[in-house]
């Protein structure tokens, strides 16, 4: 039996097909590249724009023992709709003064704390709860973000947090920290942060602290640093078949997938003269006599403006480029003459295995990552869920699924998607996970 694909009933304006089966099978190769670890597949913002609750489900299918969230509210939503079998841990590590942390304890959520105040906070909840609260110990090695700094800081934390384990408050469940350039191999800071990982994880175990995991390992240094992986690596961008970065490797590289494929249909077609100028400003003006295509999607839906001019779409087979300006809701191709009909197919980015541009061809064009393309896809695109269907032989083992196996199967089509609005930000590093 195979996983199946399904496929939309209708045209639609435009659709994120998500390929679950792509995803389990991106799971599978990266538990092979981290054997003797843990797996925690990172759903974040909505599962960086795929849908937090069919990809953690399929995730866990997969072998991830662990999900992991930002925000305690992404955890607690988790918790309470993804229906996962019991065992599996959801992480979130984001909090601020007066969060949610008794619903964290109710929910058993693994919480993060990166400093007295954290701690107090969850103490004072667990013990209006009635329950110990599982707490991850989070060690800042020199990322300079959350997380606590080495020294008394850390001595601090630590005993506080022993006493705290010792009048039944808490269970001490993870000692963790962040890397600051794993996307940049070969980075000193990768080495240097390893060393001090280790420190503070021996200061802590050297006082009585026994925790069920340790970890630091992001996709890039899953993927390219074995000495990181400890008890469990933290996934994130790879889980969708993207690569960190382009100096890490290619998806290809790594025997992964992309999972998500963007895709619009033409909505016009039309012949103008040369000289015609093309969407606001007349940054682009015909050189000559030609064909215009219209791509009914825009910034509002999650297309960079910064791709104006530059941004690559598929259509009868041929790459195009965004002509002039993206606007809210559309932009212009250049079709060079040809007439493909209204309808047709267009798609911005997928796999790459069909010709397709790719979510990094995106960030090349828009000078950001492919994390922010596929995390930024809007509201009113809808999330097409393909290959739900767990199965054998399709995808296992390797790095996509069959796109010839189709079933009768009315795929989940969801067209209301509530996602989470993402920052047009213009800062090319790469981020963590």
């Amino acid at each position: 039996m195979n996983e199946t694909t399904t496929q939309p009933t209708a045209p639609l304006r435009a659709r994120a097909e998500i390929d679950l089966g792509a995803l389990r099978a991106n799971v599978r190769t990266l538990r092979a590249l981290a054997p003797g670890a843990a797996l925690m597949a990172v759903v974040k913002s909505d599962a960086y724009g795929h849908g937090a609750v069919p990809c953690a489900r399929a995730a866990v299918e997969a072998g991830a023992t662990w999900l992991g969230t930002a925000t305690p509210e992404e955890a607690l939503d988790l918790r309470a709709r993804a229906g996962l079998p019991d065992g599996v841990r959801i992480m979130c590590w984001l909090w601020t003064p007066g969060g949610p942390w008794r619903e964290a304890i109710e929910a058993d959520l693994d919480v993060s704390v990166s400093g007295m105040w954290a701690l107090e906070e969850v103490t004072a909840a667990a013990r209006a709860v009635g329950l110990p609260a599982r707490v991850q110990l989070k060690a800042d090695t020199g990322l300079g973000r959350n997380g606590c700094q080495p020294g008394d800081d850390w001595a601090e934390l630590i005993a506080a947090a022993l006493r705290a384990e010792g009048d039944g408050l808490l269970r001490i469940t993870g000692l963790w920290s962040h890397l600051a350039c794993a996307d940049e191999p070969g980075h000193p800071s990768i080495d240097a942060q390893l060393a001090l990982f280790r420190e503070m994880v021996s200061y802590a175990e050297e006082r009585g602290v026994r925790a069920e995991v340790r970890h630091i390992a992001n996709s890039p240094a899953t993927l390219t640093r074995s000495d990181s992986h400890f008890d469990l690596v933290r996934t994130g961008i790879a889980v969708y078949g993207i690569s960190p970065s382009p100096e890490v490797g290619s998806p290809d590289d790594f025997g992964l997938r992309a999972v998500m494929s963007l895709k619009a249909s033409v909505a016009l077609v039309k012949q103008v003269p040369g000289g015609h100028g093309v969407s606001y400003g007349h940054h682009y003006v015909t050189p000559g006599a030609t064909t215009l295509g219209l791509i009914p999607v825009g910034y509002a839906d999650g297309i960079p403006r910064h791709a104006s001019g530059t941004g690559p779409v598929l259509i009868g087979g041929k790459w195009r480029t965004v002509a002039g300006r993206v606007a809210m809701d559309q932009f212009v191709v250049d079709l060079g003459g040809d007439e493909p009909e209204v309808g047709a197919e267009a798609i911005l980015f997928g796999a790459g295995d069909r010709g397709e541009p790719t979510a990094e061809d995106w960030a090349q064009a828009a000078g950001t990552i492919a994390y922010e393309i596929v995390t930024r896809i809007g509201t009113r695109v809808p999330r097409v869920y393909v290959n739900e269907v767990v199965g054998e032989g399709v995808g296992e083992g390797g790095p996509g699924v069959d796109p010839e196996v189709v079933s009768e199967v009315v795929p989940e089509i969801i067209p209301g998607y509530e996602g989470d609005d993402v920052a047009q930000g213009l800062d090319v590093k790469r981020s963590g996970t």
